[in-house]
């Protein structure tokens, strides 16, 4: 899928940047209450996560059961939120918003634990063999049970279906596109090893039946397999669910980001994950031009300024929202706050923020992360 083509634009008084001309993120979240499953994603330190926190804190405000949460084991939420929630489960903030850090090695220890268990359950064992906890070792070693332990913590979350709302703050996007495929790779993986059991479970019936066996006993592997299958098409309805879950890519106003999000957005299309719209990040005021400002901020206003044309073409409508560069780094509930006012500002008030005149006019010094 490419991206959309641009259908228009309003422009700012007094020219600034741009207000979205498709409508606000506000807008499309009242337009799509259905929507339970939101992700941001883009390459790394673009604003991810700061839009994650002030969606959950916007919803939280309307009334929603939130929880945001993050794969990312360099995830920044404990740190915008000034609380210590990694690898202790949802953690609440304030009313209606919980936030979570997946501990992916606490994860796997925990994986582990239950291989060793289903074990000795099956085969009635006191201990397990000193091979077989070899290869329990050696296997969680391996490079992908991390992304494996993550993928299985992100399905145990969204299946359970406690919280109104779920925002995924993603990873970047090369191991976005990785977690986003695990669910066909899986798929494909297990429903292979369930169709050789199931052949297996054939002949061991043939074999009852001439010892004159009335019935075999349950097949606990191949339980096993079906269950596990069933958890891995739950998550993979979740993310590719036109109607309940949508992506929104974050951007800034620079050539080489326009680019890879492009590329991007023709990936997750592959992978049928629903693209909502995007957000473009650290937009520079435009009355700085009019101050005397250093050359070297000069000529990065009109680089954004090209670049910002460009987005509004390729994008169009899909822009949802344009937030300035803020004078500090976004930590703690007023600055969350803050964002959130900017982000889900009603088009008639977009214009304002913007150009820097509203609750989001900044210097330039600071970024949402």
């Amino acid at each position: 899928m490419a991206p959309p083509t641009a259908s228009g634009s309003a422009t700012i008084p007094g020219g600034g940047a741009t207000a979205p001309a498709g409508g606000s993120l506000a807008t499309v979240f009242r337009r799509h209450p259905e929507r339970r499953y939101v992700m941001f994603g883009g390459k790394g330190g673009l604003g991810k996560t700061t839009f994650s926190a002030a969606t959950a804190f916007w919803l939280a405000q309307q009334g929603k059961r939130v929880l945001v949460f993050s794969v990312d084991p360099q995830a920044s939420l404990s740190d915008i939120f000034q609380k210590d929630i990694f690898g202790q489960g949802a953690v609440k903030i304030m009313d209606n918003l919980w936030a979570q850090e997946i501990d992916a090695d606490r994860h796997i220890r925990e994986y582990q634990d239950e291989i060793r268990k289903k074990i000795l359950d099956m085969y009635g064992l006191e201990e397990v063999p000193p091979e077989i906890e070899d290869y329990i070792q050696a296997a969680s070693a391996e490079p992908a049970m991390e992304e494996s332990a993550i993928f299985d913590s992100v399905v145990d979350i969204v299946v359970q279906g406690d919280y109104d709302f779920y925002i995924y703050d993603l990873v970047p996007l090369g191991h976005a596109l990785y977690y986003l495929s695990m669910a066909k790779v899986y798929d494909e993986w297990i429903s292979k090893i369930t169709r050789l059991r199931e052949e297996m479970r054939e002949y061991e019936e043939v074999a009852a039946r001439m010892r004159r066996q009335k019935e075999v006993d349950e097949d606990q592997i191949l339980g096993e397999l079906q269950y596990i299958r069933g958890r891995i098409n739950a998550a993979s309805k979740i993310l590719t669910d036109r109607e309940k879950t949508a992506f929104f890519f974050v951007l800034v106003p620079e050539q080489m980001i326009l680019l890879d999000t492009r590329k991007a957005a023709d990936m997750f299309a592959k992978f049928d994950v629903p693209i909502g719209g995007y957000v473009v990040n650290r937009v520079l005021p435009e009355e700085l031009r009019g101050q005397n400002v250093p050359g070297y901020l000069r000529n990065r206003m009109e680089m954004q300024r090209g670049e910002l044309d460009e987005i509004r073409r390729t994008f169009g409508k899909d822009v949802l929202a344009y937030v300035p560069e803020l004078e500090r780094d976004v930590t703690g509930l007023p600055m969350i706050e803050r964002v959130a006012g900017i982000l889900f500002a009603d088009e008639a008030e977009t214009s304002e923020q913007t150009s820097g005149t509203g609750v989001g006019a900044a210097r330039p010094s600071g970024a949402a992360r």
